[in-house]
């Protein structure tokens, strides 16, 4: 597994190498104890699967709040998405900057997302499949968003009109929440 640290601090690209031959390829996507010796000592407790149809969907950017806040893992199974993490930690000298990766199932990429940074993607195929893992379960009452298109933050997301959730599209803007997150020197 090769593991890249991205501009921003716990914010990771896991690239599980490949195996094949003339049936394909295996590729073994995460190891507890691997990722432990490598520092990711994380607990995942619910898989999610979600598929878009069309070019240009845009989800997020979304957070779930202590005490429910979720680690994820994520990756493309199916298509191609620009996937994004945003700091959104309180104090921190990064805060409201964001790291934008190209994920795709032919390039196996996976970004790892830690609690207090904001997520979203926007797919670049039809017929998008991302599936990613969390580390606690999802709590309706700690969701939050963030608009995708904050001035604040400023993400390049190749697309002027995405197609949007009705959650997304009312998304409140940065300087109108005060983050649940705070930064904290490791």
């Amino acid at each position: 597994m090769q593991i890249e640290q991205t501009a921003l601090e716990g914010v990771m690209i896991l690239t599980p190498k490949r195996f094949g031959d003339d049936r394909g390829w295996f590729s073994e996507t995460w190891n507890a104890d691997t990722m432990a010796q490598a520092g990711l000592g994380l607990g995942f407790v619910q898989d999610n699967h979600s598929m878009s149809a069309a070019v240009g969907t845009l989800r997020g950017l979304h957070y779930q709040a202590p005490p429910r806040a979720q680690d994820k893992l994520v990756r493309c199974t199916a298509g191609v998405i620009f996937d994004v993490a945003v700091d959104f930690r309180r104090g921190s000298p990064t805060f409201a900057h964001w790291v934008g990766v190209e994920l795709s199932a032919q390039n196996g990429r996976q970004l790892l997302v830690p609690k207090g940074f904001l997520h979203g993607f926007v797919t670049r195929a039809a017929n998008t499949e991302v599936q990613y893992k969390c580390t606690d379960l999802y709590a309706p009452d700690c969701d939050g968003a963030v608009r995708w298109d904050d001035p604040q933050i400023g993400i390049d997301w190749g697309v002027t009109s995405p197609l949007l959730s009705a959650k997304d599209a009312a998304a409140p803007l940065l300087c109108d929440l005060s983050s649940p997150f705070e930064w904290s020197v490791a």
